[in-house]
């Protein structure tokens, strides 16, 4: 078998596709000859190459209606990224519980759902097919400021591990835990590049991720090459985060 990460018929859906870690994902699956779909909440410019759809991820009845749409157009669905996500900074103590259910339901129940459009069409092909979840070195880690999303994260990274054996052997499920990504939105949630360069000071690589670098690992995950991984969490932050008591330590 060859070793070129080759994609060339298959069709992927990357929920969020559109813009920052997304957008990289649906890069790298592009250029790796796949049939890519991607959508969002507000109507886009669709990525070249790309059919869009307008769906908010967690409303069932549409993700169910756009999974039947990207089977109507292409006859089948390979892949599906479930990427889109995130959460404003909150104290825990300070956010309302509607501002909890919110981040839980986008970052945890959304997948859910996703997945279970995604699954039912896979189950009826020969082939069957291949779940990707996005979740966050937040899920192993404490999260101040966005404890909610944390625990959604270790949540979708909890329910990869669940379907991976539920929907075997037809289906293969599996999650990358992303680390700092730099992103379109990098340098203002930062403070500009002197606040982005000390934090990638901390980083064993020397640097936050490229969105593309998150998208090899997932297109790794979805292609034959991982024909035999399901179940995993597969960690993509660059060596992680030193222990805080070597920097007190050594100043």
């Amino acid at each position: 078998m060859s070793l070129a990460l080759d994609l060339t018929g298959r069709v992927v859906l990357v929920t969020g596709g559109t813009k920052g870690i997304g957008l990289g994902i649906t890069r790298v699956f592009l250029a790796a000859g796949a049939t890519v779909a991607t959508c969002s909440r507000s109507d886009v410019e669709p990525v070249a190459g790309t059919t869009h759809h307008v769906c908010d991820v967690r409303d069932a009845e549409a993700v169910a209606g756009m999974v039947d749409a990207v089977v109507g157009e292409h006859g089948r669905l390979d892949v599906l990224v479930n990427n889109a996500g995130g959460a404003p900074y909150a104290m825990a103590a300070d956010a309302s519980p509607r501002f909890h259910d919110k981040v839980v339901g986008l970052n945890l129940m959304a997948p859910l759902v996703a997945a279970q459009a995604a699954n039912r069409v896979m189950q009826a092909q020969p082939t069957g097919g291949s779940i990707v979840n996005i979740s966050s070195v937040s899920a192993t880690r404490p999260s101040p400021g966005t404890a909610a999303y944390g625990a959604a994260k270790a949540g979708l990274d909890s329910l990869t591990r669940s379907l991976a054996i539920e929907w075997a052997p037809r289906v293969r499920v599996n999650s990358v835990d992303v680390g700092l990504c730099r992103t379109e939105n990098t340098d203002d949630h930062y403070g500009g590049d002197d606040g982005v360069a000390a934090i990638e000071r901390t980083i064993p690589l020397g640097r936050m991720a490229r969105p593309e670098e998150v998208g090899h690992v997932a297109a790794f995950l979805a292609s034959d090459l991982a024909s035999y991984v399901s179940g995993a969490r597969v960690e993509c932050h660059g060596g992680g985060e030193p222990p805080v008591f070597l920097s007190a330590v050594t100043g």
